[in-house]
Protein backbone atom coordinates (compact mmCIF):
# COMPACT_ATOMS: atom_id res chain seq x y z
CA UNK A 1 0.00 0.00 0.00
CA UNK A 2 1.33 3.49 -1.05
CA UNK A 3 1.61 5.63 2.01
CA UNK A 4 2.64 9.13 0.71
CA UNK A 5 2.87 13.08 2.15
CA UNK A 6 3.31 15.58 -0.23
CA UNK A 7 3.88 19.06 0.72
CA UNK A 8 4.34 22.07 -1.54
CA UNK A 9 6.54 24.02 1.10
CA UNK A 10 8.50 23.83 3.91
CA UNK A 11 8.25 27.09 5.35
CA UNK A 12 5.63 29.60 4.78
CA UNK A 13 6.28 33.83 4.68
CA UNK A 14 7.09 34.58 8.19
CA UNK A 15 7.17 31.50 9.64
CA UNK A 16 10.16 29.40 11.33
CA UNK A 17 11.41 25.96 9.50
CA UNK A 18 8.63 23.09 9.32
CA UNK A 19 6.09 25.56 11.20
CA UNK A 20 3.20 25.03 9.38
CA UNK A 21 3.50 21.28 8.41
CA UNK A 22 5.79 19.29 11.02
CA UNK A 23 2.84 18.58 13.22
CA UNK A 24 1.36 16.80 9.81
CA UNK A 25 4.36 15.33 9.54
CA UNK A 26 4.85 13.81 13.06
CA UNK A 27 1.09 12.79 12.53
CA UNK A 28 1.92 10.55 9.47
CA UNK A 29 4.55 9.28 10.44
CA UNK A 30 3.53 8.12 14.04
CA UNK A 31 5.09 4.76 14.69
CA UNK A 32 8.27 5.60 13.00
CA UNK A 33 10.15 8.04 14.85
CA UNK A 34 13.09 5.68 15.14
CA UNK A 35 13.72 4.57 11.68
CA UNK A 36 13.63 7.45 8.85
CA UNK A 37 16.07 7.97 6.39
CA UNK A 38 16.95 11.46 4.79
CA UNK A 39 17.44 12.39 0.71
CA UNK A 40 19.49 16.13 1.41
CA UNK A 41 20.25 16.08 -2.40
CA UNK A 42 18.31 19.17 -3.38
CA UNK A 43 20.88 21.17 -1.44
CA UNK A 44 22.70 23.22 -3.20
CA UNK A 45 24.80 25.98 -1.84
CA UNK A 46 24.95 24.41 1.84
CA UNK A 47 25.66 20.85 3.33
CA UNK A 48 23.91 17.93 3.55
CA UNK A 49 25.01 17.73 6.87
CA UNK A 50 23.61 21.07 7.69
CA UNK A 51 20.28 20.21 6.16
CA UNK A 52 19.40 17.50 8.12
CA UNK A 53 20.59 19.14 11.06
CA UNK A 54 17.86 21.43 10.31
CA UNK A 55 14.94 19.29 9.86
CA UNK A 56 16.26 17.43 12.94
CA UNK A 57 16.13 20.86 14.76
CA UNK A 58 12.41 21.40 13.23
CA UNK A 59 11.14 18.03 14.25
CA UNK A 60 12.37 17.22 17.31
CA UNK A 61 10.01 17.95 19.79
CA UNK A 62 8.01 15.30 18.47
CA UNK A 63 10.69 12.79 18.88
CA UNK A 64 11.78 12.20 15.16
CA UNK A 65 15.09 12.43 14.38
CA UNK A 66 16.27 11.33 10.58
CA UNK A 67 19.44 9.99 9.19
CA UNK A 68 21.50 11.75 6.41
CA UNK A 69 21.51 8.84 3.94
CA UNK A 70 24.60 9.96 2.43
CA UNK A 71 26.11 9.30 5.69
CA UNK A 72 25.53 5.69 5.25
CA UNK A 73 27.45 3.22 2.79
CA UNK A 74 25.38 1.00 1.46
CA UNK A 75 22.15 3.20 0.54
CA UNK A 76 20.13 0.16 -1.42
CA UNK A 77 20.26 -1.69 1.94
CA UNK A 78 19.33 1.31 4.02
CA UNK A 79 16.81 2.20 1.74
CA UNK A 80 15.20 -2.03 2.36
CA UNK A 81 15.08 -1.19 5.83
CA UNK A 82 14.06 1.84 6.75
CA UNK A 83 10.26 2.53 7.30
CA UNK A 84 9.82 6.06 6.45
CA UNK A 85 11.84 8.58 3.75
CA UNK A 86 12.07 12.16 3.53
CA UNK A 87 13.23 13.65 0.92
CA UNK A 88 13.76 17.46 1.08
CA UNK A 89 13.20 20.67 -0.86
CA UNK A 90 15.53 22.73 -3.15
CA UNK A 91 16.45 22.30 -6.52
CA UNK A 92 15.10 19.79 -8.30
CA UNK A 93 17.39 19.01 -10.91
CA UNK A 94 20.00 18.73 -8.63
CA UNK A 95 18.07 16.29 -6.36
CA UNK A 96 17.42 13.96 -9.15
CA UNK A 97 20.59 13.47 -10.80
CA UNK A 98 22.33 12.77 -7.17
CA UNK A 99 19.67 10.12 -7.01
CA UNK A 100 20.13 8.72 -10.74
CA UNK A 101 24.23 8.38 -9.76
CA UNK A 102 23.70 6.95 -6.85
CA UNK A 103 21.19 4.14 -8.94
CA UNK A 104 18.74 4.95 -6.14
CA UNK A 105 15.58 5.13 -8.10
CA UNK A 106 14.00 1.93 -8.65
CA UNK A 107 14.76 1.17 -5.07
CA UNK A 108 12.95 4.17 -3.79
CA UNK A 109 10.47 3.47 -5.99
CA UNK A 110 9.70 -0.14 -5.34
CA UNK A 111 10.23 0.28 -1.46
CA UNK A 112 7.54 2.69 -1.73
CA UNK A 113 4.80 1.37 -3.41
CA UNK A 114 5.37 -1.91 -1.04
CA UNK A 115 4.04 0.80 2.13
CA UNK A 116 7.27 2.64 3.18
CA UNK A 117 5.86 6.09 4.27
CA UNK A 118 7.31 8.65 1.79
CA UNK A 119 7.07 12.30 2.68
CA UNK A 120 8.79 15.12 0.14
CA UNK A 121 8.46 18.85 0.17
CA UNK A 122 8.90 20.95 -2.99
CA UNK A 123 11.22 19.03 -4.71
CA UNK A 124 10.57 15.92 -3.02
CA UNK A 125 7.17 15.99 -4.09
CA UNK A 126 8.03 16.81 -7.40
CA UNK A 127 9.95 13.30 -7.32
CA UNK A 128 6.68 11.88 -7.05
CA UNK A 129 5.54 12.47 -9.75
CA UNK A 130 6.20 10.58 -13.34
CA UNK A 131 8.67 13.36 -14.57
CA UNK A 132 9.89 16.31 -12.76
CA UNK A 133 8.92 18.79 -15.95
CA UNK A 134 6.29 20.63 -13.75
CA UNK A 135 8.87 22.15 -11.43
CA UNK A 136 10.12 25.97 -11.13
CA UNK A 137 13.32 25.45 -10.45
CA UNK A 138 16.25 26.54 -12.70
CA UNK A 139 18.22 23.26 -14.43
CA UNK A 140 21.34 23.64 -13.10
CA UNK A 141 22.72 20.46 -13.74
CA UNK A 142 21.43 18.07 -16.22
CA UNK A 143 20.21 14.53 -14.90
CA UNK A 144 20.26 11.32 -17.17
CA UNK A 145 16.41 11.73 -17.65
CA UNK A 146 14.01 13.97 -16.39
CA UNK A 147 12.24 10.69 -15.14
CA UNK A 148 11.19 10.66 -11.26
CA UNK A 149 10.22 8.01 -9.21
CA UNK A 150 6.23 7.78 -10.83
CA UNK A 151 4.75 7.16 -7.30
CA UNK A 152 1.67 8.96 -8.63
CA UNK A 153 0.58 9.40 -12.11
CA UNK A 154 0.04 13.18 -12.40
CA UNK A 155 2.35 15.79 -12.23
CA UNK A 156 2.60 18.98 -9.43
CA UNK A 157 3.56 22.11 -9.47
CA UNK A 158 4.51 23.13 -6.03
CA UNK A 159 4.54 27.03 -4.43
CA UNK A 160 2.33 27.57 -7.05
CA UNK A 161 0.95 30.84 -7.56
CA UNK A 162 -1.51 32.79 -10.29
CA UNK A 163 0.53 36.47 -8.85
CA UNK A 164 1.92 38.27 -12.30
CA UNK A 165 4.51 41.44 -11.06
CA UNK A 166 3.16 44.44 -12.45
CA UNK A 167 4.73 45.45 -15.78
CA UNK A 168 6.73 42.04 -16.02
CA UNK A 169 7.19 40.31 -19.57
CA UNK A 170 7.67 37.08 -18.73
CA UNK A 171 4.69 34.22 -18.61
CA UNK A 172 2.64 33.41 -15.49
CA UNK A 173 2.90 30.49 -14.17
CA UNK A 174 -0.29 29.40 -15.56
CA UNK A 175 1.09 29.99 -18.63
CA UNK A 176 4.05 27.82 -18.44
CA UNK A 177 2.13 25.11 -17.35
CA UNK A 178 -0.48 24.98 -19.86
CA UNK A 179 2.57 24.89 -22.41
CA UNK A 180 3.68 21.53 -20.41
CA UNK A 181 0.03 20.27 -21.37
CA UNK A 182 0.20 21.68 -25.11
CA UNK A 183 3.03 18.75 -25.27
CA UNK A 184 1.81 16.52 -23.15
CA UNK A 185 -1.87 16.80 -24.42
CA UNK A 186 -2.86 13.54 -21.75
CA UNK A 187 -1.25 14.53 -18.40
CA UNK A 188 -2.92 16.10 -15.63
CA UNK A 189 -1.23 18.38 -13.13
CA UNK A 190 -1.82 19.31 -9.39
CA UNK A 191 -1.00 22.84 -8.50
CA UNK A 192 -0.32 23.52 -4.85
CA UNK A 193 0.16 26.73 -3.35
CA UNK A 194 2.16 27.14 -0.55
CA UNK A 195 0.96 25.83 2.91
CA UNK A 196 -1.29 22.89 1.12
CA UNK A 197 -0.72 19.09 1.23
CA UNK A 198 -1.49 16.00 -0.55
CA UNK A 199 -2.31 12.62 0.97
CA UNK A 200 -1.72 9.75 -1.11
CA UNK A 201 -3.10 6.39 -0.28
CA UNK A 202 -2.56 3.71 -2.45
CA UNK A 203 -4.77 5.60 -5.93
CA UNK A 204 -6.36 7.89 -3.65
CA UNK A 205 -5.21 11.13 -3.19
CA UNK A 206 -6.75 13.82 -1.09
CA UNK A 207 -5.89 17.49 -1.02
CA UNK A 208 -5.20 19.73 1.96
CA UNK A 209 -5.78 23.90 1.88
CA UNK A 210 -6.86 26.31 -0.06
CA UNK A 211 -6.42 27.33 -3.74
CA UNK A 212 -5.53 24.20 -5.44
CA UNK A 213 -5.94 23.72 -8.92
CA UNK A 214 -6.04 20.42 -11.07
CA UNK A 215 -5.07 21.32 -14.77
CA UNK A 216 -5.85 19.20 -18.40
CA UNK A 217 -5.21 20.32 -21.76
CA UNK A 218 -8.05 23.14 -21.84
CA UNK A 219 -9.41 22.50 -18.64
CA UNK A 220 -9.09 23.81 -15.06
CA UNK A 221 -10.36 22.78 -11.77
CA UNK A 222 -10.00 24.53 -9.13
CA UNK A 223 -10.34 22.06 -5.79
CA UNK A 224 -10.31 23.25 -2.01
CA UNK A 225 -9.73 21.35 1.33
CA UNK A 226 -10.71 18.02 1.47
CA UNK A 227 -10.90 17.56 -2.24
CA UNK A 228 -10.59 13.65 -3.24
CA UNK A 229 -9.61 12.10 -6.78
CA UNK A 230 -8.31 8.89 -7.84
CA UNK A 231 -4.96 8.52 -9.12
Amino acid sequence: MKNLLLLSNSTNYGEQYMQWCKGIIASFVSGSEDSILFVPYAAVDFSYKVYTQKVNDALSEFGISVTNIDDIPDKQNAIKNTKAIFVGGGNTFHLLKKIQELNLVDEIQQVVKNGTYYVGWSAGSNLAAPTICTTNDMPIVQPHSFDAFRLINFQINPHYTEQILENHGGESRTKRLQEYLAVNKDQMILCMPEGTHLRVIDDKSKFYGEGGKLMKLGEELLISDGFTFQD
